[in-house]
């Protein structure tokens, strides 16, 4: 699994490799085909501003976004049911086939820190959610509707939490 990752934005300091690992452990325990590809740029809120005024209609900056690519060939299934499969097998990962781009995540760091405080977290912790956030978009999970928005965030708390377990 490669991930893409690049700081457009000089307001906030960003641990690039970091937030990589992050959105590779995300791939990996959702189980996305072993030659995906996603990036992860960070941006500043012109940038994503621009952005969410072409592609989403909505006039004004955003935490994040997600752009997914190639959907007809990803078959992850959102389910939280899913969670904890075996890591891929060597024969996975010796296979020849194309690269699965996932898409694009962009994220305004500016923005992040102005929410960590309303949700009782750092600014660190709110980058991390929105990696996990826009990763699970690209992966077809959604938060439209109820029963999906459930689903999504008790998979963004227990990808969190292993991310954080890893990391001690």
């Amino acid at each position: 699994m490669t991930v893409f990752v690049a700081d457009e934005q000089s307001e906030i300091l960003v641990d690039l490799p970091r937030w990589s690992r992050l959105a590779c452990l995300t791939m990996t325990e959702e189980r996305a085909p072993v030659d995906s590809e996603l990036s992860l740029t960070f941006v500043d809120e012109v940038t994503i501003a621009g952005l969410n005024e072409r592609f989403r209609g909505v006039n004004g900056p955003t935490d994040v976004l997600a752009f997914a690519m190639d959907d007809d060939q990803l078959s992850v299934d959102p389910r939280p049911e899913l969670a904890g499969r075996a890591p891929p097998s060597q024969t996975e990962l010796l296979d020849p086939e194309p690269p699965v781009v996932l898409g694009d995540v962009v994220i305004c760091p500016a923005i992040a820190a102005r929410q960590a405080p309303e949700h009782a977290s750092t600014v660190d912790d709110e980058l991390a959610l929105l990696v996990v956030h826009g990763v699970l978009h690209l992966l077809n999970y959604d938060h439209a509707k109820e029963p999906e928005a459930e689903i999504m965030q008790q998979r963004e708390r227990e990808l969190l939490a292993r991310f954080r377990q890893l990391e001690s």
